[in-house]
């Protein structure tokens, strides 16, 4: 099935996250993660690029901290828990919603649904007794920004609310007039960046992340500073693997401000559901990838219940 295509790749994507990390009824990625609320305040300047309802006024959000990986019990500690992960659902009027997903690196392995078919495939082939080269060898030497993001992550951060997060699907954003704008989006974080050097590191439990962002939300508010980079005419909207230069311009859409702790249990984290291709009028899907990933989301939904 490497490299499938067509209306069979968004469940051959899920069995291929089960294949590299395993059947553990929980989200088949970002398994493991905490839970809260807060709200949205848009900015003038978002409401002057997209019509969309998210951007009219104060908006309830349910936000959910993760780390990488189909495994609900890795260790925070591990690098392979990067990138971690933050998903926003924006409340908006007559009962719909508007979801994000994000997570901390700036960009993606791959351009395509179909090359991350491939990759998943060969990590389950890959481990330390597989003969070299592996398959993922093979693949790295193929596709390159793959191996640039599996070998340049960030080192684990102090808080979920310490690091900087990317939304690396792009969006056309469609103001009162029909004029069109491609962005792709940013949360940065009010308390600043802040990452754990290897010292700092083996203080840190298994779980620290979670036993530290529940206290931190309870004494004052996580804020995060929500952003659009806007593409040139040189920026690829259809492909992710590639980040856009850090010179580009960028708009602030708002304020998010995570104020309140809800009850993290498995029954909640199972109904919780994140579709990166639930878009309100006025945002636009503008990468492909994302028709196929919104598609996915319900395999892992169904089969976690």
């Amino acid at each position: 099935m490497a490299g499938t295509d067509g209306p069979d790749l968004p469940a051959q994507l899920v069995k291929d996250f089960h294949g590299a990390f395993g059947e553990h009824h929980a989200r088949a990625v970002h398994a493991k993660g905490v839970i809260f609320e807060g709200q949205f305040e848009p900015s003038r300047e978002a409401q002057a690029v997209s019509k969309a309802e998210v951007f009219t006024g104060k908006r309830h959000v349910t936000v959910r901290f993760s780390d990488f990986t189909g495994l609900p019990d890795i260790p925070d500690t591990s690098g392979d828990a990067n990138p971690r992960g933050l998903a926003i659902k924006f409340d908006l009027p007559g009962e719909a919603t508007y979801d994000i997903v994000a997570h901390s690196f700036n960009g993606f392995p791959v351009a395509t649904a179909a090359e991350f078919s491939t990759l998943l495939q060969a990590l389950p082939m890959s481990g330390p007794g597989a003969a070299k080269p592996t398959a993922l060898d093979r693949f790295f030497a193929d596709h390159p920004r793959a191996q640039v993001f599996f070998t340049t992550q960030k080192p684990p951060p102090e808080s979920f609310a310490t690091t900087a997060y990317f939304g690396v699907n792009a969006f056309t954003f469609t103001d009162a007039a029909g004029r069109p704008l491609t962005v792709r989006y940013r949360f940065v974080p009010a308390a600043g960046e802040h990452y754990l050097d290897p010292d700092a590191l083996k203080t840190r439990s298994a779980t620290y992340l979670g036993d530290e962002i529940g206290p931190r939300v309870a004494g004052h508010t996580v804020a995060f500073t929500w952003q659009a980079q806007i593409a040139e005419p040189a920026d690829r909207a259809d492909d992710p693997s590639t980040a856009w230069p850090d010179n580009r311009r960028l708009i602030t859409l708002g304020i998010i401000t995570i104020d309140r702790a809800v009850e993290n249990t498995s029954e909640r984290d199972r109904a919780l559901l994140f579709m990166p291709g639930n878009v309100p009028p006025g945002i636009d899907i503008a990468d492909p990838m994302l028709a196929v990933r919104n598609a996915a989301y319900p395999v892992s939904f169904g089969e976690r219940q």
